[in-house]
């Protein structure tokens, strides 16, 4: 049986005494920061110097200073940056800092899963992983309520290293919803899986063949834009609020027996197999040795790839149809 925190489950009190240091101020960086500083604690924002965002952190009220000096002053300190950043800043910048006492902080598990992060063993190395992007989460913190997270404890050499995870998953709104205990292990691997043959590349892959599929069959591509991409919201948000069963409640009984007759038709048992083989490549390493060598060479494929998708006809084709929509533009 999963095991799941809530607000009574966590005392805030533990953080008070205590410096919160939060690396990066970025999507996930500002809205810890911010909500952390709402909730009464102490925070610091490491950024290196010429940083773009050090004027915002300021703007809002926030300490900032270089990582070492944040590192040093902290006592708490979470990593916010992206993972391929994180093993380089925390050699140069966290390390030397990272005293007996002190406590490493994640909010995703892969550079200590693939052990491109291998902290002291007396510190305190835990995960609390709000399960949103940073400027939803922030906006639903600033609306009185909070998104899920997750909890995971890595190193508790002070013994109080849940406490203090949970006490940093209420000042960030994670506990007014739910926070699910977990282990490195499963957070990094199944947030890789669902990354990969879900939420991005299964989601992207699907639309764009779809798209494809009409366009080279002879209908007009903003129908074909409209039917695959567009209505992906209404389907999704669907599915939020209520789950499979929900969506196809709302949807048309046509809509639902074609879900039921031809969904599988589509995502058949081969593809079932494809996600095995990744779940094995995620498991054993295979992509994680593959992400860092291609940052280590320059990102020679992953900027190909990404020009490529830029430039597919879905994308050209969504951008003018956006640009009409004047209620898509964020206000």
């Amino acid at each position: 049986m999963a095991v799941i925190y809530y607000e009574n489950d966590a005392d805030l009190s533990l953080l008070e005494g205590k410096t919160v240091g939060v690396v990066g101020y970025g999507s996930q960086g500002h809205a810890h920061a911010l909500s952390l500083k709402d909730s009464g604690v102490d925070v610091m924002v490491g950024l290196y110097n010429g940083s773009a965002s050090w004027e915002k952190a300021e703007t809002a009220g926030l300490k900032v200073a270089e990582v070492a000096t944040m590192a040093k002053e902290s006592d708490i300190i979470m990593m916010l940056v992206p993972d391929h950043l994180q093993g380089k800043i925390y050699r140069e910048s966290i390390e030397p800092h990272l005293v007996s006492g002190k406590t490493l902080m994640f909010a995703h598990g892969f550079n200590i899963h693939y052990g491109q992060i291998n902290p002291p063993s007396n510190v305190d190395v835990l995960m609390v992983a709000p399960k949103a992007p940073g400027h939803r989460m922030r906006e639903i913190f600033v609306q009185g309520s909070g998104v899920p997270g997750l909890l995971a404890i890595h190193q508790d050499p002070s013994g109080n290293a849940k406490g203090y995870g949970l006490a940093y998953a209420k000042g960030v709104g994670c506990t007014r919803a739910g926070v699910l205990e977990t282990t490195f292990k499963e957070e990094t691997e199944t947030d890789l899986f669902g990354e990969q043959t879900i939420l991005c590349g299964g989601v992207a892959s699907l639309v764009k063949a779809g798209f494809e599929t009409l366009v080279e069959a002879g209908y007009q591509p903003e129908s074909a834009y409209f039917e695959c991409m567009h209505e992906l919201k209404l389907i999704v948000d669907l599915m939020y609020q209520g789950g499979l069963d929900y969506m196809r409640y709302s949807v048309s009984d046509t809509a639902e027996y074609g879900d039921y007759s031809r969904g599988p038709q589509v995502v058949d048992d081969h593809v079932k197999q494809n996600m095995k083989r990744v779940l094995e490549q995620i498991q054993d390493g295979t992509f994680a040795k593959e992400w860092i060598a291609e940052n280590d060479e320059g990102r020679p494929r992953f900027n190909v790839m990404r020009q490529q998708d830029a430039a597919h006809p879905v994308e050209q084709v969504g951008k003018t149809l956006r640009d009409m929509m004047g209620f898509l533009k964020p206000t």
